[in-house]
């Protein structure tokens, strides 16, 4: 029987028990594998490294263009909404008992149909994943930058001179994406626990910097004028900086389950543990760096991680941080990437499970990412232009359409009505987003010259 993307693995609904023992060895080192292994700890912090992105750093800047009274609304409530849609994905996780969906798209065709749901997630969740990775070149690259910067003296042959603020950005992203090469054969998400935990630290580290500092220094808040794309791009940032339910399922794959204690219990108290982490690495960081620093935010959303009065150690060191974190997120967002693409090549087309089949696609791979983020480095319009099209869909709204179609709640029962307005609200989102990220990307693009020297 020829292997499928279906739901449950390679085979469909079929139990590990009957599956071909030509793909049993193959599934268990698989990135989205049988090896259960995790923990409500490790799915804790697998998910701080996922939702705890370098976004966290574009919500001051956001905060600019949405002033305080709706950029705290929007804070509060897209943090309300995305931890409901992750319970909803949890408690999906194994429904109905005794079927687990291991990946994004297994759990869409089971709401939407085999075929509907592939064309419905599939997309979404890969655009997701590149886009992510993507980004996280550029962050990487423009924190090496950074560091290069802060700690040279005399004339720097690397340095940021000018006024061209992606000047030789694409040399520290070319530097930068060099570990990948080594990292991404790291065979699943279980390998990256260690680094995820390390990942998950430094998030806390550099966004606890990020907001200490300013109150230290007593900075000045300043005014800054608005424009109607600009509030576009800025939701879509706050949108962004809440993606990581694109690998929820994945993460709750690697934790085991039994009938006395499904999986859906750690997976819980890892999540409620990783949102009490998240809101004290955003709200803090958006609200105090937006008090301090206000108009004189950087167009890079690492500006704050650079400001002139920091002391050259503490910000070299936040820098850093950067960089060990944007490692950890990339592999994690990559490993349901790199399961696709060894689903497809292996158990579809038959080809051999082996190191050399791993090196050469997960290289290429890296490879695409890095000249995609060398080529166009416009963190801020890119940021705002995925956090609307892509996270939008897979954060907030797409869980609620699944769970309307798989547990089929009564019509204008409150369940129901929930449901339909985070519908509304992520739609809205993802509408709006998208058109002020694209208008960003245009405004960064207009007099960008490609791979200055």
């Amino acid at each position: 029987m020829e292997p499928q993307i279906q739901a449950n693995g390679v085979h469909g609904a079929h139990h590990e028990d009957e599956r071909p023992l030509r793909l049993a060895a193959f599934e268990m080192e698989i990135p989205i594998g049988t090896r259960r292994n995790g923990n409500w700890m490790s799915a804790a912090f697998h998910n701080v490294t996922a939702v705890v992105s370098a976004g966290v750093l574009g919500l001051p800047n956001a905060m600019v263009f949405l002033t305080w009274g709706p950029g705290i609304a929007v804070l509060i409530l897209s943090w309300i909404v995305t931890l409901f849609s992750f319970w909803q994905l949890i408690q999906l996780h194994e429904r109905p008992p005794n079927k687990r969906f291991n990946r994004y798209h297994e759990l869409g065709q089971e709401a939407f149909g085999k075929t509907r749901g592939l064309w419905i997630v599939v997309p979404l969740q890969l655009l997701v994943e590149l886009s992510v990775d993507i980004l996280y070149m550029v962050v990487g690259g423009q924190a090496l930058q950074n560091i290069y910067n802060m700690n040279c003296s005399g004339d720097c042959p690397l340095s940021n001179l000018g006024a061209n603020p992606y000047r030789r950005t694409y040399i520290w992203i070319l530097v930068f994406a060099s570990v990948y090469f080594l990292l991404v054969q790291l065979p699943n998400l279980s390998s990256l626990s260690k680094l995820s935990l390390a990942a998950a630290i430094m998030s806390i580290g550099y966004s606890t910097i990020a907001w200490i500092v300013p109150v230290a220094l007593n900075h000045q808040h300043n005014d800054m004028t608005k424009g109607l794309s600009a509030i576009f791009n800025a939701l879509s940032t706050v949108a962004f900086a809440y993606a990581g339910h694109n690998v929820s399922l994945e993460i709750q794959a690697t934790l085991p389950s039994t009938p006395e204690e499904p999986s859906r219990i750690a997976m819980w108290r890892g999540v409620k543990l990783a949102y009490a982490i998240i809101a004290l690495c955003y709200f803090p960081v958006a609200l105090i760096c937006y008090w301090a620093y206000g108009n004189d935010l950087k167009n890079s959303n690492l500006g704050i991680l650079r400001y002139e009065s920091w002391p050259v150690w503490l910000a070299t060191a936040a820098n850093l941080m950067v960089v060990i974190h944007v490692i950890g997120s990339y592999l994690i967002y990559a490993m349901p990437l790199f399961d696709m693409m060894e689903l497809v090549l292996v158990g579809k087309w038959g080809l051999p499970p082996t190191f050399k089949l791993r090196l050469i696609t997960r290289s290429l791979y890296v490879g695409f990412t890095m000249v995609m983020a060398m080529t166009f480095p416009f963190f801020r319009g890119l940021l705002g232009f995925f956090g609307g099209f892509a996270y939008a869909p897979t954060t907030y709204f797409l869980p609620c359409c699944m769970w309307l179609a798989m547990c089929k709640p009564n019509r204008w029962s409150l369940e129901w009505t929930v449901n339909w307005i985070c519908i509304i609200l992520g739609i809205l989102l993802m509408l709006v987003g998208s058109i002020g990220g694209f208008w960003q990307i245009y405004v960064e693009a207009y007099a960008y010259k490609f791979y200055p020297n």
